[in-house]
C-alpha cells in the first residue's frame, strides 16, 4: 500500500537523497519541502502518513515543526534527523511526540528500516482505529484492544454467538481478559439492556456460596435474620457469569448443573422451587478436561458449558498488540492520576514487546499503571517501568518473521535487534553511564559510543536525574 511521506530539510542534496531512497527503495510516495512554514502550510491542505524533518534549520527548528504538525495531526509520525552533536536535542523531540530519530550521516537501510517501521505502526494503529469505530457501530466489544488475527477471529466469534441463547466457556491463562469476552458477549446480546452479574467462584467460600447464588430464606441457618435474594435472581432476564467455575466445588456443580438444565433452583431453606431466565457465560484457566479425569469437576456440567468456546490467546501470542494495550493503558493510568504523559519511549516500548507478561493484560497493565506513578516526564521511559532485567531477553520469543527472510537480512535484522537490547540492557545497569556500562561489557568506550549512535540510543534516558 503506497502511503506519503513528507520530506522538511533546508539541504537541497539530503532532500534528493531521501526523495531518492523513498522512491527507488520503497513503495511510497515522498513530498519535499525546504521550508518549514511551507511544510507546515502543506499538512493544513494534505494528509501524509510520515514527517522526516531536520532537526536544525534556519526559519525554525525540528522541534518547533513537530510541535505544530501534532497539532495540525495529531496522528502524524514525526521522524527527527539529527548529527551526532544534537542527539541530546533529539531525544527531547521524542519527549515533544516524534516517533524516533535518526542520527546523521545514516546508511540507506536504516532509513528504508525505519520507514518500515513507522509504516507498520501506522498500519496497526489504523486496523485498531477502524476496528474499533466498526464494532462501536454495532455496539459491540467495549474495551477490546487488538488487531492480530488471532483478535479478530474472536471479536467474529462473539457477534456471531452473542445474539443467540447458547451458553459459553471462555478459556484463557490468568489475565488474558475472560471478563471484558464475558460483557461483550453481553452487550451485544438481546438482553444488554439487563442486568449482567459477576460471580467470582474463588473468591467465595464454599459454605456461602449456595447462599450467594440461590439465596436464603429468614431462619435456613444461624444469621438468616431475614430472606436474601441471591446472585441468580439478581441477573433474571440478563446475563449470569460466573468466573473460574474450575474452582467450583463439587456439592455446588451438582446444583449448578439442575439450574443449566431445567432453569430451576431453590434458596436455602426454602422448599418451594423459583425458575429462572438467564443466560450463562462460564470463564476458566484450568484444564477442565483434566479436571474431569481427577475427578474435580463434573463431566455432565462441562457438557452442558461447553456449548460454545472461546480461547483466549496469552500475551506472549499476540505481542503485536502490546503497542496498542500499552498506550491504551498509559492514557487510563495518566489521566487517573492526573499526569501529562503522552509517549512511551521506542526503548521502553520494545523492552514491553519482549517481556515473557506470565500474568499476560493485567501484567502489562499493571507494569504501566506503576511506570505512570513513578515518572517525572512527558514520557515514560524503560527507568520509570521496572522491569525486571533478567527478563529483557533478546532471545525471548522470537518472531517468526526473522526466519521469512533471505539470510543477510535476517542476520543484519537479528544484529540490530542484539544491539539495541544488548545495549540498553547495559545502560539501565549502569544507570546511564556509558563509561561502566563499556566495562562490563568488555568493551571501548569509543566501540560502545558508536554502536549507540547506530542504534538510535541515548544514554539520557536511563539517567536517575532524567525528568
Amino acid at each position: 500500500m503506497t502511503r506519503r511521506i513528507l520530506v522538511v530539510d533546508d539541504e537541497r542534496d539530503m532532500r534528493v537523497l531521501l526523495q531518492r531512497i523513498i522512491s527507488q527503495e520503497t513503495a511510497h510516495e515522498a513530498v519535499v519541502e525546504a521550508d518549514p512554514f511551507k511544510a507546515i502550510e502543506r499538512l493544513k491542505t494534505d494528509s501524509f502518513d510520515m514527517v522526516i524533518t531536520d532537526l536544525k534549520m534556519p526559519k525554525m527548528d525540528g522541534i518547533q515543526l513537530l510541535e505544530e504538525m501534532k497539532k495540525i495531526d495529531p496522528t502524524v509520525s514525526v521522524v527527527v534527523m539529527t548529527a551526532y552533536a544534537t542527539v541530546e536535542t533529539a531525544v527531547e523531540a521524542i519527549r515533544k511526540g516524534a516517533y524516533d530519530y535518526i542520527s546523521k550521516p545514516f546508511r540507506r537501510q536504516r532509513i528504508v528500516m525505519m520507514i518500515d517501521k513507522v509504516m507498520e505502526w501506522q498500519q496497526m494503529v489504523g486496523e485498531n482505529r477502524a476496528l474499533r469505530k466498526a464494532l462501536a457501530d454495532k455496539n459491540t466489544l467495549p474495551a477490546m484492544i487488538g488487531t492480530t488475527p488471532v483478535m479478530k477471529d474472536i471479536y467474529e466469534r462473539i457477534r456471531q454467538v452473542a445474539p443467540t441463547m447458547a451458553t459459553i466457556l471462555i478459556t484463557g491463562d490468568s489475565g488474558t481478559g475472560k471478563e471484558l469476552v464475558a460483557r461483550a458477549i453481553h452487550e451485544n446480546s438481546l438482553r444488554s439492556d439487563k442486568k449482567f452479574i459477576t460471580v467470582n467462584c474463588t473468591a467465595i467460600p464454599e459454605h456461602v456460596m449456595e447462599s450467594e447464588l440461590f439465596g436464603h430464606v429468614k431462619g435456613a441457618f444461624t444469621d438468616a435474620w431475614k430472606d436474601k435474594k441471591g446472585l441468580v435472581e439478581a441477573a433474571h432476564k440478563g446475563t449470569l457469569f460466573l468466573d473460574e467455575i474450575g474452582d467450583m466445588k463439587p456439592s455446588m456443580q451438582t446444583k449448578l448443573l439442575r439450574l443449566l438444565q431445567e432453569g430451576e433452583y431453590k434458596p436455602v431453606g426454602s422448599e418451594v422451587t423459583r425458575k429462572a431466565d438467564l443466560r450463562f457465560v462460564t470463564a476458566t484457566h484450568h484444564d477442565l478436561k483434566a479436571d474431569i479425569e481427577k475427578k474435580r469437576f463434573r463431566e455432565d456440567l462441562y457438557y452442558r458449558l461447553n456449548v460454545i468456546r472461546i480461547d483466549l490467546p496469552p500475551l506472549k501470542e499476540r505481542r503485536e498488540d502490546i503497542p496498542l494495550l500499552s498506550h491504551h493503558f498509559l492514557q487510563k493510568y495518566a489521566r487517573l492520576n492526573g499526569k501529562d504523559i503522552s509517549y512511551i519511549t521506542p526503548t521502553a516500548q520494545e523492552a514491553l514487546v519482549t517481556q515473557p507478561f506470565p500474568g499476560n493484560v493485567r501484567e502489562l497493565e499493571n507494569y504501566i499503571e506503576r511506570g505512570v506513578i513513578f515518572c517525572q516526564g512527558d514520557a515514560l521511559t524503560l527507568q520509570d517501568l521496572s522491569l525486571d532485567s533478567d527478563q529483557v531477553s533478546f532471545f525471548t520469543d522470537m518472531e517468526n518473521d526473522i526466519f521469512q527472510l533471505a539470510f543477510k537480512e535476517a542476520k543484519e535484522a537479528m544484529i540490530h535487534l542484539f544491539h539495541r537490547q544488548y545495549i540498553c540492557t547495559l545502560l539501565a545497569g549502569s544507570s546511564g553511564n556509558i563509561s561502566k556500562a563499556a566495562e562490563k561489557a568488555g568493551i571501548q568506550r569509543q566501540y560502545l559510543h558508536r554502536l549507540m549512535k547506530e542504534s538510535g540510543i541515548n544514554a539520557r534516558a536511563y539517567r536517575e536525574d532524567v525528568t
